[in-house]
This record gives structure tokens, sequence and C-alpha cells, in this order.
């Protein structure tokens, strides 16, 4: 596989979110906007490196979601209107939306968000499984609700907020967001040093592990020592589902090394095996 060279765009930290700051993103220098598509591949695939840096240098930064559907409505030519218009879809005052709509997915996250940043976190992920793994419509309610239902957040408070106005001032402030960074490319993350007044460094698109290393040394100006991941199994029991090709990226491993570790774990009954899309995944036995 060949990769290109990243583009990393310095720009001006003029802080456009700054209501939005976690409660604890000041005890972290760094801050990461993720800016996604929850229908798009290459976001999917990024959460596997994203989730081997949380592994290794968590400790120094937080992550703020940003969602932007447009780009799947766009490829989907679904609508031919620029970011504007979308952004006026939002704003509407009719609280419903079409049950199979991808904006009804952003909204969703939004109001999983207003449960607390884990809550939207875990959704999120469970999203991302049921459509890349199980290969459902995650723009239908019936699955919205599932995923709620299985993230254990509170429905009725979710069936609520998510045509409520504080959803979509929420998604609302995402858009803006995309648009004042210019974020033309899902995914995209903006590393910004909250301690030192710098510019940010813009990742766009699906680079090596290496990279985003590199560009986090290159935002706290040192390079830190990786913490100790935790042991397969212990990964393993953390996780829903991992897939061989997650655990091969956190791990340094070949795929034949990770398929071997796998296979103990399963000869202890520690895992079952879940092969979808051409694909194979890990569940731990409860």
């Amino acid at each position: 596989m060949s990769w290109q060279q990243p583009e990393l765009l310095s720009m001006n930290h003029s802080n456009p979110s700054a209501t939005y700051h976690d409660s604890d993103s000041v005890q972290k220098p760094v801050e990461i906007y993720l800016f996604l598509d929850p229908f798009s591949a290459d976001c999917w695939s990024l959460q596997f490196y994203l989730r081997k840096l949380t592994l290794e240098y968590g400790r120094f930064f937080t992550v703020r979601v940003i969602v932007n559907s447009r780009f799947s409505l766009v490829n989907r030519q679904q609508v031919h209107a620029p970011f504007a218009n979308h952004a006026e879809m939002v704003s509407e005052s009719s609280e419903r939306y079409p049950v199979t709509h991808p904006l009804i997915t952003s909204l969703a996250i939004k109001a999983s968000e207003l449960q607390g940043k884990r809550a939207g976190k875990e959704f999120l992920q469970k999203l991302q499984e049921k459509l890349f793994i199980e290969r459902l419509n995650i723009s239908e309610l019936d699955v919205l609700f599932s995923c709620a239902e299985e993230t254990k957040l509170d429905m009725q408070e979710f069936e609520k907020d998510i045509v409520s106005p504080s959803a979509k001032r929420a998604y609302q402030c995402d858009l803006r967001l995309t648009n004042e960074m210019d974020v033309d490319a899902m995914p995209t993350m903006v590393f910004f040093n909250q301690t030192v007044e710098e510019h940010g460094i813009k990742v766009s698109g699906l680079y090596p592990y290496e990279i985003y290393e590199l560009v986090l040394s290159e935002i706290l100006q040192y390079h830190p020592i990786p913490s100790t991941k935790p042991s397969l199994e212990e990964l393993v029991s953390r996780s829903t589902i991992i897939g061989t090709q997650e655990i091969s990226i956190i791990y340094d491993w070949s795929e034949t090394k990770t398929l071997s570790e796998m296979k103990k774990l399963q000869l202890k009954q520690l895992v079952e095996k879940v092969e979808a899309d051409n694909e194979i995944y890990w569940k731990p036995k409860i």
C-alpha cells in the first residue's frame, strides 16, 4: 500500500469553540478536534490509529468529536447544495426528519453526547460497528435506537433529545467549526497545544500511525514516552468487538502473529471468532 506525504497545514488558533471545552481539557496540554463522517470507511479506520494513540499517549490529549454528514449527503447525491444550505436544513423548525436520512444519524450522535462524553463515544463506536461490521443502515431510526439501548443510554431522554433544539444547536456548531477550519475532507484531525500560543496542525485524510505520533510530538514540542500498552487479554476484555487489523495496528504485529495470539485466547475460551465481510473480528466471552 502506498501512502502520500501528509499535508500539515498550520492555522491560527482563534479558539472558535471556547464554550465547548470538556471539563478535563485544561488538565491535558493538547486538544484534538476530530472531524468525521459516521458513514466514511476512512473515518472508521482512523479509529484504530486513534485508539493506539490514546493507549500510548492519552495522558497528553483530549479529543473533541466534530460530526458532519454533509459529505455523505453529497456523495450519495441526495443534495447538491453548498455548506450553507445543509446548515439551513438543520435549522428548520420541524421536529420530524426523514427516518432514513443521514442527517438524523448526526443528530443522534449529538443527542447521545448530551448524556456525557463517554456515552457519546460509545454510541458512535456502536454505530460504526453496525455499519461496517453488520452492514446495517445507521440512518434508520430502529438501528439508532438499538445502538442507544446497547450502549445503555437513557432511552426516554435519547428519543426526546434526537429532535430537540439542543441536538440541532450542537450539530450546527459542528458545521460552523467544519467551515471555520476549512475542513474539506473526512477524516481530519486538528491538534492544538492549549498551554502554548502556537499554531495548530491540521492533518487531512488517513495516514500511517507514525504520522499522528509525529504531529503529537510537534505540537507538544518534545517527544513523549509512550505508556505501556495493556495485555492482549485486557484489551479484548475492554472491547465489545475488535478486529484482527486493529489488534495488529495496536501491537505492531503481522496478521499471522495476531491470528496466532487470538487463537490462544480462543482455546482458553476467552474470546469468540466472528467473520464478517472478509474480515475477522473477536468478541470477549461473557
